[in-house]
């Protein structure tokens, strides 16, 4: 196909063709058919169609905000002649990447690497990747696409945190292998299937009705539950992150957690720590305070609250009947508000001060 040059330079050999002859003037022809041999000479450079295996892997496709994820490139000649020109366009996010590749033998294969953004948690879209052969003139060029589009996961960091005691008779070390004693297996609610979940947990009559399997979920009703409160009005990237850090110390310990917003729920799970990880990548800000869901939340074991508004401090105070330990983290440039009794404040205004601040609990 050809570039807007390659359109500009067939027009302007039509107008100096006119021109030439309609003048009398051989100058303006001579102009003209040196366009169209450049022309005719492109097309033949872009026109045979190469043949390619392309192959670009997103590695990892899950990584924590600020650690490195690269996009590898993998370009084989399968024809039988050389290629030059080549050129490689990946959509990153909103913005694309260009690489120009270097020259392709036949049989030859050659692999690029470049790096992809992590600063900003969320999902980022990654392609569609097209190749892109262009002549010398840059008056033609042929495009094709190539695989699928990739999708890389920025979630939050975290930092390794003690997981707050719940004061009451619990296992508080957590279950120590499979085998461990699970205690009581009560059944909490009904959710969608997810790969992975155990099929006998199956409700198939829910399945039937809803036209969507449906599996039971159990809770484990010895284990304190931790629950993680975040304060999603003017977000910042170390209040998701103490969250995190606070629902996976939980999880990976063994015990059920769950992670709200004033938005609703964000996580319910009892160990897998990966799923509370995913879910808080994609948190956004938000314009519902926390109070409706701390009166909402089912109390028992800790309560995490994770704001940067001091006046959150003092309301959650109410709550403090129905938990066994109040935890608030506050990330905020402000003085620390003074916690009422039974709350505990940790003044942070970074994921790195966090561990220091909390403490042993």
């Amino acid at each position: 196909m050809l570039t807007p040059l390659g359109w500009g330079t067939l027009a302007g050999a039509v107008v100096l063709y006119a021109a030439g002859f309609a003048l009398g003037y051989p100058e303006p022809v001579v102009l003209a058919t040196g366009a169209v041999l450049a022309l005719v000479t492109a097309l033949a450079w872009t026109a045979p169609k190469p043949r390619l295996e392309v192959h670009r892997e997103v590695t990892p496709l899950k990584v924590p905000r600020g650690d490195a994820a690269v996009a590898v490139l993998n370009v084989t000649n399968l024809g039988s002649r050389s290629l030059s020109g080549l050129r490689a366009q990946d959509r990153i996010g909103p913005s694309e990447h260009t690489i120009d590749l270097p020259r392709l033998p036949k049989g030859a294969a050659r692999t690029v690497s470049y790096p992809l953004p992590t600063g900003t948690r969320g999902e980022i879209p990654v392609g569609p990747l097209v190749l892109v052969r262009a002549d010398p003139f840059g008056l033609t060029r042929r495009v094709r696409e190539y695989g699928l589009p990739a999708t890389l996961l920025v979630r939050p960091r975290t930092v390794p945190l003690p997981v707050p005691p719940s004061g009451k008779a619990h296992h508080l070390e957590g279950p120590a292998s499979d085998n461990a004693p699970a205690g009581t297996v009560t059944f909490h609610t009904l959710r969608e299937y997810v790969v992975g979940d155990d099929l006998r947990h199956i409700h198939w009559r829910s399945s039937a009705r809803t036209g969507t399997l449906m599996v039971r979920q159990l809770i484990d009703a010895s284990l304190p539950t931790t629950t993680v409160l975040l304060d999603t009005r003017a977000l910042t990237e170390p209040a998701v992150d103490a969250a995190a850090s606070a629902a996976v110390a939980a999880a990976r310990a063994g015990f059920p957690v769950r992670v709200l917003t004033g938005e609703g729920p964000v996580a319910d799970t009892k160990t897998d720590a990966e799923s509370v990880l995913d879910r808080l990548a994609l948190v956004r800000p938000g314009t519902s305070g926390v109070t409706e869901a701390l009166r909402m939340a089912r109390g028992g074991g800790a309560l995490v609250l994770v704001t940067g508004d001091p006046a959150e401090a003092g309301r959650v105070a109410g709550a403090r009947r129905r938990f066994d330990r109040v935890i608030c983290v506050y990330v905020g440039p402000a003085p620390a508000p003074a916690g009422p009794p039974g709350v505990t404040v940790v003044p942070i205004t970074s994921l790195d001060e966090l561990p220091m601040a909390w403490g042993p609990r």
